[in-house]
């Protein structure tokens, strides 16, 4: 239950739960972006090795995926019964309150925040068979965003552990994008980094770089990296990467904790298989 085990969760490791990957698993675990399309999500995810499940969101467009008294339901809702006793969602990294536009999110982000701390507390009340061991505060960051360092005050009710997402919209590097981050991002946020090899925006061999450099800045217990296993589609949106593609992507991180983006939309059984992690 989620009362229960996140307290044991934040009192025996804080942010240093994930570990480091080895052996033959290809990734940690995969991310879960709910929305009407996915809201039954299935997979043999577990197969790379994935055993937590990061879900992007709780609360999205006003609309709670999980009970949250006061906060209308999303429908249709979710099987958590099911979801909690899927291999691949041993553990959970519980996203917040958030909204499917990331202009809206950052306009909104303050009321955003707010709303997060009265959704974790409210679903910490509740019987939700989900073992949470982290939160996740659903706005994505870069250094485009002249505002994110406001987040330093917000986030401080949230409870911990918690984690952020980040990106290099503008390619400034790593070492400028960490010390950027250190500049003004808390101690205790972890740091989920969008690899961006996704939407061609660096190669699997420069992505591993940022890991090294955010890493050894921020401590490797606040670093995990999202594997992004989608690829841009002729005449716009994405498709799901191929095999090809996606096997050195993650072969290039070595032993970081590894994230796919995201599991129900883009990483199939198909997909699972021609992967041959021989879990």
């Amino acid at each position: 239950m989620i009362g229960a085990g996140l307290a044991v969760a934040a009192l025996a490791g804080g942010l240093a739960w994930f570990g480091r990957g080895g052996g033959s698993a290809c990734v940690t675990g995969i991310v879960w972006q709910p929305d009407r399309a996915t809201i039954d999500p299935h997979g043999d995810w577990q197969k790379l090795g994935a055993d937590t499940l990061l879900i992007q969101w709780s609360v999205i467009d006003g609309e709670a995926l999980l009970p949250v008294p006061g906060v209308p339901w999303f429908q249709p809702q979710p099987n958590w019964t099911r979801i909690a006793a899927e291999p691949w969602a041993k553990t959970v990294v519980l996203g917040l309150a958030g909204d499917f536009s990331e202009a809206a999110s950052r306009r909104d982000v303050a009321q955003l925040a707010a709303l997060s701390a009265e959704v974790a507390a409210k679903i910490a009340a509740q019987p939700v068979p989900l073992y949470v061991k982290g939160y996740y505060f659903p706005a994505e960051v870069d250094p485009t965003w002249v505002e994110a360092p406001k987040l330093a005050a917000l986030l401080a009710p949230l409870p911990r552990p918690l984690w952020i997402s980040v990106y290099d919209g503008r390619n400034i590097g790593p070492v400028a994008l960490a010390d950027w981050l250190e500049s003004w991002l808390p101690k205790d946020i972890g740091v989920f980094f969008q690899d961006g090899v996704g939407v061609y925006a660096r190669t699997p061999k420069v992505a591993a770089h940022y890991a090294d450099v955010l890493s050894a800045r921020l401590g490797a217990a606040r670093f995990a990296l999202i594997v992004e296993a989608f690829r841009p589609k002729v005449g716009g949106g994405f498709r799901a990467a191929t095999p090809q593609e996606l096997k050195p992507q993650i072969a290039a991180y070595g032993d970081y904790p590894r994230f796919l983006f995201d599991g129900p939309h883009y990483v199939s059984s198909e997909l699972v298989a021609a992967l041959d992690c021989r879990r």
